[in-house]
C-alpha cells in the first residue's frame, strides 16, 4: 500500500431535478386543475473523517466524484425523487483546500465528522405552484439548478502531540518503540524512516499522549536532497518538538553540527514552525563513556547556545524515556489547561497552526515548481503532467496489526 498524504480531486453535486408541466385529465372530473409536482433537490458532496484510514492513496487512482441528480416531477402532484448525497470517507487529520479560492474549507480532525464542500442544486418547480385565483391554467415551471463544482486538495497531516525531529539514524524510531507500542523497523545498520509513525504514549491510566516519528532530514533538505521536507508538514499539528541529537554518530561527524544542520533545514521550511516550543533530546548516552559523558553534552549544550530543556537518554535501553514522557504528559496537560481557560489563547494556537500549514504549503510548492523547471530544461521540452511530489517519492508500506 502506498502512503500518500495530498491527493487533488474534483467533485460535482448533483443538478435539482425540473418541475413538471402537468394538468389533471380525468373522466367525469371537469376543471382537473395543474398537478405538475416539483423536482428532487440534487445529491450534495460529504467528506466523512475515518479513523480506520491512514492514507489517501485512493484518491490517487480516482481523482473526480459526482453526486446523484435528483428526478424530474411528474404528474399527479408527484415530487421527483431526492438525489443521494456522497459520502467520501477520508483518513482523521485532512485539511479540506478548494484549489481555485485557496480557501481552507475544512479540518477533519475528529472521527465521524462530516464536511460539506458541494451544495447539491435546488429542486425546480411544478406548475401547481404557479397556481393562483387569477392563474388558473399555469404554464410555467421552472428548471432545477445546477449543483456545485469544486476542485480540492486533500492534504493530510498526522494527528500528534508531540513530534520528533533529527537526521537519519538519530534513534527516533528506536525512541518511539521504547515509549509506545508502535514498532518501526530498526535494524543494526543506518537507513532511514520511510514514512511517518506514531506511537500512543500511556503515562499512567487515563494519561496518555501521541508522537509522531517523521523520516529523518538531511543536509540541504530543503532544496530537495534525500526525502526533502515533505513530511515535516506533519508536525504542524504537534504542541512540542522532539531534536533528537546522536552523541557518538557512528560516521564520526560534529553532533553539534548534526544539530545545526536541522536547525537550518527547519528554518528554511517554515520560520513558525521553528519557532515553536522545543526540547533538546541527547540520546546514545551509553555508548559515550562515564567519564566523558557530563563533558560531551555540555559541549553540545553550550555550543549550540541552548537555553531550552535537556534531556537525556538511551532509547535502546529505555533509560532516561520514562522520566522524559511524564514530564511531556505534564507540560500537554498544562497547556491544555490553559488554553481551556483562555480563549484568546487558545485561538491564538489554531492560527498559529493554519500559519505553519500555510508556510509548508507555500515551500513545497516553490521545490516543486523549481525541481519541475529543472527538469523540463533537462528535457528541453514541457511537461504539465509531472509531479515530483507525488510520483516520485510515493513508497510503499506494509501495515500488520
Amino acid at each position: 500500500m502506498k502512503f500518500v498524504d495530498e491527493a487533488p480531486i474534483s467533485v460535482q453535486a448533483g443538478k435539482g431535478g425540473n418541475g413538471c408541466l402537468s394538468f389533471r385529465r380525468e373522466k367525469f372530473v371537469e376543471r382537473g386543475g395543474p398537478d405538475g409536482g416539483d423536482g428532487g433537490d440534487g445529491g450534495s458532496v460529504y467528506l466523512k473523517a475515518d479513523d480506520s484510514l491512514n492514507t489517501l492513496v485512493d484518491y490517487r487512482y480516482q481523482p473526480r466524484y459526482a453526486a446523484e441528480s435528483g428526478q424530474s416531477g411528474r404528474g399527479r402532484n408527484c415530487t421527483g425523487a431526492k438525489g443521494e448525497d456522497l459520502v467520501l470517507l477520508v483518513p482523521v487529520g485532512t485539511t479540506v483546500i478548494d484549489v481555485d479560492t485557496g480557501e481552507t474549507i475544512g479540518d477533519m480532525t475528529e472521527a465521524g465528522g462530516l464536511q460539506l464542500v458541494a451544495q447539491g442544486g435546488f429542486h425546480g418547480l411544478g406548475n401547481t405552484r404557479y397556481k393562483s385565483s387569477t392563474n388558473r391554467a399555469p404554464r410555467q415551471t421552472s428548471n432545477g439548478s445546477e449543483g456545485e463544482m469544486r476542485n480540492l486538495k486533500l492534504e493530510l497531516k498526522v494527528l500528534a502531540d508531540v513530534g520528533m525531529l533529527g537526521l537519519p539514524n538519530a534513534g527516533k524510531s528506536t525512541f518511539i518503540r521504547a515509549v509506545s507500542a508502535a514498532k518501526p523497523k530498526v535494524a543494526k545498520y543506518p537507513f532511514t524512516t520511510l514514512v511517518p509513525n506514531l506511537g500512543v504514549v500511556q503515562v499512567q491510566k487515563h494519561r496518555s499522549f501521541v508522537i509522531a516519528d517523521i523520516p529523518g532530514l538531511i543536509e540541504g533538505a530543503a532544496e530537495g536532497a534525500g526525502l526533502g521536507i515533505r513530511f515535516l508538514k506533519h508536525l504542524t499539528r504537534c504542541r512540542v518538538l522532539l531534536h533528537l541529537v546522536d552523541l557518538a554518530p557512528f560516521d564520526g561527524s560534529d553532533p553539534v553540527e548534526n544539530a545545526r544542520a536541522i536547525e537550518r533545514e527547519l528554518v528554511s521550511f517554515s520560520g513558525t514552525l521553528a519557532g515553536r516550543e522545543r526540547w533538546l533530546v541527547l540520546n546514545k548516552t551509553d555508548l559515550v563513556p562515564a567519564a566523558e559523558l557530563e563533558e560531551r553534552c555540555q559541549a553540545v549544550v553550550d555550543a549550540l547556545g541552548w537555553t531550552g530543556p535537556v534531556l537525556r537518554v538511551a532509547a535502546i535501553r529505555k533509560e532516561g524515556t520514562e522520566a522524559l514522557s511524564g514530564r511531556l504528559m505534564d507540560y500537554l496537560e498544562e497547556r491544555q489547561g490553559m488554553e481551556a481557560r483562555d480563549p484568546d489563547l487558545a485561538e491564538a494556537e489554531l492560527e498559529a497552526q493554519r500559519q505553519m500549514q500555510r508556510e509548508a504549503r507555500e515551500r513545497i510548492e516553490h521545490l516543486r515548481e523549481s525541481h519541475r523547471a529543472k527538469r523540463k530544461a533537462a528535457k528541453g521540452q514541457v511537461d504539465d503532467d509531472e509531479d515530483w511530489d507525488d510520483d516520485d517519492q510515493d513508497v510503499d508500506i506494509e501495515y500488520r496489526s
